[in-house]
């Protein structure tokens, strides 16, 4: 293990959170992308601790699911104890015992599920200071100017810690002291278990306190001692919608820095919401109100934004994307996305490819160069390198049961407003002309037409409407038009192919 690892690390997760009033457990509520047990399994497991465990009551099953979930992501163990009816963070830690080795020496930091601040490299230092001094408790305290609502240190006339006395059983005299306890301590092991079996319910709120465990140890000559954070934040617990609010701005700030001072452009960092595993390499650029969720991963020289929100999405070097919304898509090298897309689950466009204004795209592959300018929505799809798609096109791959896919071709292009009714194929080279309806597949390099042809009906409008505005407007064109014979009113025959074709240039 690496120098100054604890033996063990127990997180202390079995509060019911009532103040959140949810029904969502308190410690599974999310901030920046995790659970606030997420944040602070991955802080303990960053010591490298032999044994991790978490504590459990309130939603247990639901809450051990979650801790089994993030267990996986870290790729660790993670042992679940139960509290029984005995309240009070002592008993927690007394059944978090039970889980452990009773011959461990060693170390054991207890900390708490919803102190999402909270950094690994303190964890390290609350250990290596421990150690250092060879004590036998060291709680990590800090001085805030509210301290309403925490455990107060009490230190002696040396200015060594005497005890931590709770909110509730403290006297005015206490309660203006400002240094409070953070509730995270590191333990010697034989010690944390000799004081807990001494620790009685004998307080305002008939709970087992673990800092009983201080005074226990401090009577029976052990050496106990504070270590102190200038850090207020990595302390903070979340007990309400508005702490947790003031916890997740926080934390977005710190993490919108970080990736500042290593190299990304944040136009407005006051804008910009950055979930704690997305990565952004150097000379990303990301503008104003831009948010990026869960594990996006962005390349070098890449622009987001403004106005874009992206999760779970991979960005490609150099990519371009403008007030869009994506999630579990993949973007190409060098690709431009939006103003106004919507890219579903499935996306993958390629390098230098182009999707554009109100563009919807949902499981659809679309190559290398190729284009879907705008107004269309692509579903269930394969398009081919090098094709464009017409504007106002639309894949209509539902047919009532089930979904039914499209498959294009490289360098195909395709006229506005074409459907393509699913299952339906086109070729290489293709062509097909405005508002086109592909029912059929089209073989390679074939011009696919709507075979219907344009009919006037003269007349209509002044006698089926007559004495309306378009009426007299109407008259009024007739009236001043110049005299025509018959033919030269006459449609002409403009063919099919060669006009049809001109239809297919690109948006």
């Amino acid at each position: 293990m690496p120098q100054h690892s604890p033996a063990a690390v127990i997180v202390l997760a079995a509060g019911a959170g009532t103040r959140m009033k949810s029904a969502t457990p308190k410690v599974m509520h999310p901030i920046a992308g995790r659970s606030l047990l997420h944040h602070a399994i991955t802080a303990a497991a960053g010591t490298g601790p032999e044994h991790l465990v978490v504590v459990l009551r309130h939603a247990r099953e639901q809450v051990a699911s979650h801790v089994e979930s993030i267990a996986g992501v870290l790729d660790r163990s993670v042992l679940v104890a139960d509290q029984d009816d005995v309240p009070g963070t002592g008993r927690a830690a007394e059944c978090a015992l039970t889980q452990l080795p009773e011959d461990m020496d060693g170390t054991v930091v207890v900390t708490y599920g919803d102190v999402p601040l909270l950094t690994t490299s303190t964890l390290f230092a609350l250990v290596e200071h421990h150690e250092a001094q060879s004590n036998a408790v060291t709680v990590l305290s800090a001085n805030v100017v509210n301290p309403a609502g925490y455990g107060r240190i009490v230190r002696d006339a040396a200015g060594d810690l005497e005890r931590i006395v709770e909110q509730k059983d403290a006297d005015e005299a206490v309660r203006a002291i400002g240094e409070i306890n953070s509730g995270i301590y590191a333990f010697e092991a034989s010690v944390l278990r000799e004081a807990l079996a001494r620790v009685d319910t004998d307080n305002a709120q008939g709970e087992k306190y673990l800092t009983d465990v201080i005074g226990i140890a401090r009577s029976s000559g052990s050496r106990v001692a504070a270590l102190t954070t200038d850090d207020v934040w990595q302390v903070e617990g979340a007990n309400d919608r508005v702490q947790l609010a003031q916890l997740g701005r926080e934390l977005n700030r710190r993490i919108v820095e970080s990736h500042m001072r290593a190299g990304v452009t944040v136009v407005d960092p006051e804008t910009t919401w950055i979930d704690s595993d997305v990565v952004l390499a150097p000379d990303v650029t990301i503008q104003p109100g831009v948010q990026l969720h869960g594990a996006c991963d962005i390349a070098v020289g890449a622009v987001i934004g403004p106005d874009t929100t992206l999760a779970d999405t991979e960005v490609g070097e150099g990519a371009t994307i403008i007030r869009t919304h994506g999630s579990l898509a993949v973007i190409g090298a060098g690709a431009s996305v939006g103003p106004f897309a919507y890219l579903r689950p499935g996306t993958e466009l390629g390098s230098h490819g182009k999707i554009g204004t109100f563009v919807e795209t949902k499981n659809a592959q679309i190559g290398e160069g190729s284009k879907v300018p705008h107004l269309t929505y692509v579903g269930d799809a394969t398009v081919g390198e090098h094709s464009n798609i017409g504007a106002s096109s639309v894949f209509v791959n539902y047919d009532g049961e089930k979904k039914q896919r499209t498959t294009i071709g490289s360098h195909v292009r395709m006229g506005s407003d074409t459907m393509y009714i699913a299952p339906v194929t086109v070729g290489d080279g293709a062509y097909s002309g405005a508002g086109a309806v592909l029912r059929d597949d089209v073989p390679a390099g074939a011009l696919a037409i709507k075979e219907g042809r344009q009919r006037n009906i003269e007349g209509w409008v002044e006698k089926n409407r007559p004495g309306s505005a378009a009426a007299q407007a109407a008259q009024l064109a007739h009236d001043t038009a110049p005299e025509s014979t018959a033919a030269d009113s006459a449609a002409p025959d403009r063919g099919t192919s060669a006009d049809d074709a001109d239809r297919n240039k690109e948006s």
